[in-house]
């Protein structure tokens, strides 16, 4: 299907108020993450949340499945209150939501939104008096609510109903299209039916999310163009390591690209002992590297070549965005501006020098088998060589003051 949406357009989405924090209209694109602890475990719990705002997560959601978990919600946001960390909690509810928003009054007030899967709220009559009470415990303590459909928990009798339909046709559909259809449908009518019961549009975030990624165009692409509502981004399982990472940026990268989503989240599986925050970097650096967004200095660094065999340039590389990233929450609070800074760290004279001089602070490395003879390069100048085995540390300090002389305090 082609989009009627221009490269980096903002659709015209209504925008949805989240605690704190604005999405859809011409707000930015929000970065949302999710935590895997046991959300009974309050401590767990809050510590993570921490982790993932400090990292740059401005939405974080958690589970809240059981009477244990859902007891423990305004205690988590009492830790994080005292830990001096307001990043909005979103409550992701299934099967059991209409009771435990019902029966823990302290866990419906303390959540900032709740997510409600059409697909998992009952069947039957059941169905709609469920649904009915999610919308109106959220219209009671004034949260927005995102519809979340979800390719592996769709409305089987819907599915079925439209399935059904389709076989009868002269010229039915394919089966993954009719699927298609019913996602968009699934959300389409709970969103109306929030709307009827109360709900607000200015209330209301719809996803409709897959795992696949042309089915992840071709599903945001059409809803896009039928509604208003904001719009969350994902895929559902996007996987483990370099997989996760592309398929989430190949099928979210193609859809911001048309202007189209206000909240996203990487559901990346992480790696054994590997970091949870390592979703919010990869969300951030698609929204930045796209232009849509600047969160944290990013670096620059040829990927090497046989003129580069020395390691010296593959880590100072990592030592400067390691510091750069160790040291962003500091300088978020304290300099205007600083997410904006570029750095180049090259590995030869091939494209180095330039490649430096287009950064705002750049250093370029000899190359194969030379002493370490580096020149820095700030806003276009060459300023000093650096030679040695202590250039990292150096270039840092450089890295340090420049931030401090360039960017204007807070």
């Amino acid at each position: 299907m082609s989009s009627d949406f221009g490269p980096h357009s903002r659709r015209n989405s209504v925008a949805v108020k989240v605690g704190s924090v604005v999405m859809g209209g011409c707000h930015p694109v929000v970065v949302q993450s999710m935590t895997n602890t046991d959300t009974a475990d309050a401590d767990a719990t809050a510590k993570q949340i921490q982790q993932l705002a400090a990292a740059g997560s401005e939405l974080v959601r958690i589970t809240v499945n059981n009477e244990e978990s859902a007891a423990q919600v305004a205690t988590i946001w009492e830790k994080l209150d005292a830990m001096g960390c307001n990043v909005p909690i979103v409550g992701d509810f299934h099967y059991n939501g209409h009771k435990l928003l019902s029966d823990y009054p302290e866990c419906a007030q303390a959540l900032a939104k709740y997510r409600i899967n059409p697909g998992n709220v009952g069947f039957g009559k059941k169905k709609d008096d469920q649904f009915n009470t999610m919308i109106e415990k959220a219209i009671e303590y004034d949260k927005p609510v995102r519809i979340g459909v979800n390719w592996g928990s769709l409305d089987q009798v819907l599915l079925a109903k439209m399935m059904d339909e389709n076989s009868k046709l002269p010229e039915p559909q394919a089966a993954d299209d009719v699927m298609r259809e019913a996602l968009i449908i699934s959300a389409l009518d709970n969103a109306a039916r929030a709307e009827e019961i109360g709900l607000s549009r200015d209330h209301i975030v719809l996803s409709c999310k897959v795992s696949g990624v042309q089915k992840l165009i071709s599903v945001y692409k059409d809803i896009a163009l039928r509604c208003d509502y904001a719009l969350h981004l994902g895929l559902t399982e996007a996987g483990m390591g370099s997989k996760g990472i592309v398929a989430s940026t190949a099928a979210m990268g193609v859809l911001l690209q048309d202007g189209i989503g206000d909240t996203i989240r990487v559901s990346l599986t992480p790696e054994p002992g590997g970091e949870r925050t390592n979703e919010v970097i990869v969300a951030q650096e698609m929204l930045q590297t796209m232009g849509l967004r600047s969160f944290t200095p990013l670096v620059t660094a040829c990927p090497g070549c046989g003129r580069t065999t020395s390691t010296v340039f593959q880590e100072l590389a990592d030592s400067i965005q390691a510091h750069v990233r160790s040291q962003m929450p500091v300088w978020r609070e304290k300099y205007s501006g600083v997410e904006e800074m570029t750095l180049a760290v090259m590995g030869c004279v091939v494209n180095g020098p330039g490649e430096s001089k287009h950064a705002d602070i750049g250093i370029s490395l000899p190359g194969t088998g030379e002493l370490p003879s580096a020149p820095v390069f700030i806003d276009g100048k060459k300023t000093v060589t650096l030679r040695g085995e202590n250039i990292a540390a150096e270039f840092r300090q450089i890295v340090d003051n420049y931030v401090s002389n360039k960017y204007a305090a807070k």
